[in-house]
């Protein structure tokens, strides 16, 4: 059996959980406790009824979530937020979060494993946020359409349909940056002019990002939140149970965006 305290000292160390900036609805680290061990682990991007749910059928009794317990914001726990709350205490089930802390992991992280699921090899950082880069970019020479091929075909695998601005046929990436989830904004397409950034894969972004970037001459390959953020649960999950000789699971609830 494996006490629920050493998992988390672990968690902070290898996140580096205290000291990565994040939102303030983020609360990076154990959000929720058991009884005090750990015996099979599940992993999910959201906390929601539906994934604590899943960890529960699968035996687990800690959840690692990209978007934690209070990603909403304070609200009375009523309705959905009683029922998720009350399955999870009484099927004694922890939760732990990490959001930036996750995305900017250079092994286990969001942006350095999506990249490796496109081909693309970092070399570079990219995406400050409060002081410290949450993405990664890189180089090369590589047929834009051939990188939103990679991007849409993974897409798919969680029910979402890969978007990308005015894609010339025949135009080529020769530097590119990975931020996932809601990747696109002023900020990330203003670094890109900045750093020579032709192509920047995204999860998400407003409308007015894909505006932007034509202005630009800058491609946004949209991914979807989701489905960019599902890499990094695996992995953290997969790296805990071979670190203490427990099971994982990953519980796959996609919202379609």
């Amino acid at each position: 059996m494996t006490s629920l305290a050493d998992v988390v000292r672990f968690l902070d160390t290898e996140l580096r959980t205290s000291e990565v900036p994040d939102y303030d609805a983020a609360k990076n680290g154990l959000q929720l406790a058991n009884a005090g061990s750990v015996t099979k682990v599940a992993a999910a991007v959201d906390y929601s009824v539906q994934t604590v749910a899943g960890a529960l059928a699968s035996g687990a009794d800690l959840l690692l979530v990209h978007h934690g317990m209070f990603w909403p914001g304070a609200e009375p726990v009523v309705g959905a937020a009683y029922e998720r709350l009350k399955a999870a205490i009484s099927g004694g089930l922890a939760v732990y979060s990490s959001h930036l802390p996750l995305d900017l992991h250079p092994t286990l992280g969001n942006n350095a494993l999506l990249a490796r699921e496109l081909g693309l090899a970092p070399s570079e950082t990219f995406g400050d946020y409060k002081g410290m880069d949450i993405g990664v970019m890189g180089a090369g020479d590589v047929e834009t359409a051939t990188i939103f091929e990679r991007l849409r075909s993974f897409s798919e695998r969680f029910r979402t349909t890969a978007v990308a601005t005015s894609l010339a046929a025949g135009r080529r990436t020769r530097r590119w940056a990975v931020i996932t989830g809601a990747g696109a904004n002023s900020e990330s397409i203003a670094e890109c002019a900045d750093r020579g950034v032709d192509t920047l894969i995204v999860g998400e972004g407003a409308h007015h990002t894909a505006v932007s970037a034509m202005e630009r001459g800058l491609v946004i390959l949209y991914g979807g939140h989701y489905a960019t953020e599902t890499l990094g649960v695996k992995a953290l999950a997969d790296h805990v149970a071979s670190r203490f000789g427990l099971a994982a699971t990953f519980v796959d609830f996609p919202t379609g965006l």
